[in-house]
């Protein structure tokens, strides 16, 4: 099997059905299908084989989902790049993964064109859009009349991404996956989530993340769901469009479902149709959990905590679960096993500390072009994640914090997540951050970054009062300070390191 069976499948078998909708567009299954192969046999005729590197520099569009299936069914391998990071990164990311041809939004020409100045392998920039720049290419003159599905032989083992790790520790890394290990991440899902072809999927995270990429796209286009796509996140048009689509199921990171929260009059929409809510790709705070619940149900909610290098694979915490394990990131999904090991690889005590591992069919063939990092992430098939975890007697996992983030103040380990967790419960906190700064006598102290909710002012000693009811006193920030708003990368993720590098901010009164 591949990537794209489903969709030449769902082509024949329900032509008629709706696909794809973005903006005022909607395409049928024959559309949708029709599409990826105009770009599919663009790419064969400009003499693109087998594992040649095509990068997509796309927000989310139609346009995203035709280019990724057209890169796959010529045989290529697809390089999905963050569209908000600057010309330095994304020349590193094209020049690191190889790519020989990139496609891209019209609003993303310059920074493009400039990435590409240093780079001796890009052969090709396509733009999706009405305007290029020198050396660029219209994707309306690119595409091929053909609308016929390619007869090129993509197999299982094929590679089919190369998807850049987030870069929280210095440069980002391409994870290699194949057909094979991104299939068993969609059907994990799919039985997962009893997804079907009934389903109406939204898209409201970036697609370039493996997130909304493999564990949605891929599997709803599989299955032949009706797929809604939002090219920016805006709470308001969120909820009108699951009033209007009557979408059944979605993905969010942590930070839209608190900006959907926020939805002034937010009862107008009405939201039942939704059954089945994914959050993860960063932790969320209980008090997050429990608001998010009262909007959408309490039955419908799965944690589901993995990374890139896992497809993304990893532990899943069930509906039913969250009524007994609240605040756990859960166990293995299908096809995966998950162990919390100490530094000798021995299995940890329950309640003990010690780090994450995993070990199954979606596990990450390799870091593109880097086998001494390959090599220390994958130990006997198990790959080391870096993150912190406990396990507890049922077998239930809750990642803490991780390796790099974790403190250590007077000899004591503070895990930033607990802290956090805390300080989300405060009534006039919107968002919080935990990061260690250096103490002369304690060689870290810890302290906390919070955005008032909008009118809320934070003062520091009510909130160390606040933390000192729930919290060893070793554990209370020393140090509190406001920004307007956290550094996160597009997977939701605070930027840690950015924090630590110039915690100023505004200090709390």
């Amino acid at each position: 099997m591949n990537l794209f069976e489903g969709l030449e499948r769902n082509a024949r078998n329900n032509a008629d059905k709706s696909a794809i909708i973005f903006k005022d567009r909607v395409y049928t299954y024959a559309e949708y299908n029709a599409e990826v192969n105009r770009i599919a046999n663009a790419l064969l005729a400009y003499g693109v084989k087998k594992g040649d590197k095509i990068g997509i520099l796309m927000k989310n569009s139609d346009q995203f989902a035709f280019t990724y299936f057209g890169i796959l069914k010529a045989g290529g391998v697809a390089v999905p790049i963050n569209f908000r990071l600057t010309s330095h990164e994304i020349s590193y990311i094209l020049n690191d993964s190889d790519c020989l041809i990139v496609f891209a939004d019209e609003d993303l020409t310059e920074v493009l064109a400039k990435a590409a100045e240093a780079n001796n392998n890009l052969k090709l920039q396509v733009i999706a859009g009405a305007r290029k720049l020198e050396n660029q290419m219209l994707l309306s003159e690119f595409r091929s009349s053909s609308e016929a599905n390619p007869s090129v032989g993509v197999l299982e083992s094929d590679d089919a991404e190369i998807l850049y790790t987030s870069g929280t520790t210095g440069f980002p890394k391409g994870v290699v996956l194949d057909h094979h290990r991104v299939l068993h991440v969609g059907i994990g899902m799919m039985i997962m989530f009893k997804m079907g072809p009934e389903d109406q999927l939204l898209h409201i995270a970036p697609l370039f993340h493996c997130a909304q990429l493999n564990l949605f796209l891929i599997p709803g286009t599989s299955l032949g769901c009706t797929q809604v796509i939002h090219q920016d996140f805006n709470p308001v048009q969120t909820l009108k469009d699951i009033d209007e689509y009557k979408i059944s199921l979605f993905f969010g990171v942590p930070t839209m479902y608190n900006f959907l929260l926020q939805v002034p009059n937010k009862e107008q929409y009405d939201v039942s149709s939704v059954t089945r809510c994914g959050y993860g790709a960063a932790p969320m705070p209980v008090a997050l959990i429990e608001a998010s619940m009262r909007m959408f149900g309490t039955d419908q909610f799965f944690n589901m905590c993995g990374l890139t290098e896992g497809g993304p694979g990893g532990v899943y915490l069930l509906p039913d679960e969250h009524k007994t394990k609240l605040g756990a990131s859960g166990k293995a999904n299908h096809f995966t096993d998950a162990r919390v090991v100490d530094e000798n690889g021995d299995d940890v005590k329950p309640g003990q500390v010690g780090e994450f591992i995993i070990k199954g069919e979606s596990i990450m063939k390799e870091y593109y072009n880097k086998p001494e990092e390959t090599k220390k992430a994958l130990k006997d098939g198990w790959l080391y994640t870096g993150d912190l975890a406990t396990i507890d007697e049922d077998g239930y996992l809750t990642l803490v914090d991780r390796k790099k983030d974790m403190i250590i103040s007077g000899g004591e380990n503070v895990y930033s997540t607990e802290v956090e967790q805390v300080l989300y419960k405060h009534p006039d906190i919107l968002e919080a951050a935990v990061i260690g700064i250096p103490h002369e006598v304690w060689g870290e102290t810890v302290a906390a970054i919070v955005v008032p909710k909008q009118g809320k002012f934070i003062h520091q000693e009510e909130l160390q009062q606040f933390c000192r009811q729930q919290l060893a006193g070793y554990k209370i920030p020393r140090v509190i300070y406001e920004l307007d708003q956290l550094p996160r990368n597009a997977s939701g993720k605070v930027l840690k390191y950015q924090l630590r590098q110039s915690y100023q901010g505004e200090p709390a009164r």
